[in-house]
């Protein structure tokens, strides 16, 4: 006997989760006991309730892990594509319940694919690298501090900052590589993808942690849940310039740094970059372009068994 699948929107917020369902609506604090109560709520609802929030950039990770621990269906999605789903409704207040409730139609109307409950190990390699590029970006801000220090004391606790940056950064490599070895499909698909050139270890796991559907997408959906495909802005006889929107910033971000690097190092991939500055196209147009291919690239890999080149095509 199949049960109706009812849908709860959950606007999150730093502070509080604003619950929407098909009769009521309920605000919890978004705390270990705030979700202890969300769940005791879903729990004495009728039917199989499945939750809709937005990624919210981390305030929204305990109560997901909650809500998959007691076995509950969340679907995690794209803030850009709500706020989509509210303008096309015409909906121009906002309100936490206001969003919540977008959020259940959004779920009625749509359908989103339910998020699924990362592995221990998954949990613990999302962790950690965003630890590590947190650590790697505050050495980036040092450095650029440190250009205009002028006064001794100032330039030593810089430069001592900048060291605690960098024993915590290796710290952090260590981790992750400990982390990768101690799981075994982790460690096979960190394998594939660092015998691409341009892809090393630290982007393998950035990517395994930021995009951990790679190898099970269609073609295009890689490069656009990494936010890298090309959007057309036609109409009529006006044609606008292509552009990349939506997608995960922080895989974006893994993927930027390995694309400078691809694009120097790649036997296929730097040509390619080559033709197209060549032909006009602005650097990061170019760069953009290998971004995709190496996404696209990743995902295709991963989805074969079979010893793979050390170029991306």
């Amino acid at each position: 006997m199949n049960t109706e699948v009812v849908y709860y929107g959950m606007d999150v917020g730093k502070t509080t989760l604003a619950l929407a369902g098909p009769a009521d609506g309920r605000t919890f604090f978004n705390t270990p006991r705030g979700h202890g109560q969300l769940l005791a709520w879903l729990v004495a609802q009728s039917g199989s309730a499945r939750v809709v929030c937005e990624a919210t950039g981390g305030y929204e990770r305990a109560v997901v892990a909650a809500l998959h621990a007691a076995g509950l269906t969340v679907c995690v999605i794209n803030p850009q594509v709500a706020h989509d789903f509210a303008r096309v409704k015409g909906r121009l207040a906002k309100t936490d319940p206001m969003d919540a409730g977008g959020l259940r139609e959004f779920g009625q109307t749509m359908a989103p694919r339910p998020t699924p409950a990362p592995s221990a190990a998954q949990a613990e390699l999302v962790a950690l690298v965003n630890e590590y590029q947190y650590v790697v970006a505050s050495m980036t801000r040092e450095k650029g501090h440190q250009e205009h220090l002028a006064q001794p004391l100032v330039e030593r606790l810089s430069a001592a900052r900048m060291s605690q940056l960098e024993r915590q950064r290796e710290q952090l490599e260590k981790a992750i590589a400990q982390t990768l070895a101690a799981d075994a499909e982790l460690s096979q698909r960190a394998a594939r993808l660092d015998q691409v050139a341009g892809i090393g270890l630290k982007t393998a796991a950035g990517l395994l942690a930021y995009l951990p559907e790679l190898g099970r997408l269609k073609h295009g959906q890689a490069a656009a849940l990494a936010g890298v495909a090309p959007y057309n802005r036609d109409s009529g006889k006006w044609h606008g310039k292509r552009m990349i929107q939506a997608g995960r910033p922080a895989a974006r971000n893994v993927l930027y740094m390995s694309a400078l690097s691809a694009s120097q190092d790649n036997p296929v991939l730097a040509p390619f970059y080559q033709r197209l500055v060549a032909r006009g196209k602005p650097k990061k147009v170019a760069l953009t372009a290998v971004m995709r291919k190496l996404v696209e690239y990743a995902n295709r890999i991963l989805a074969q068994p079979q010893k793979i080149s050390s170029c991306a095509t």
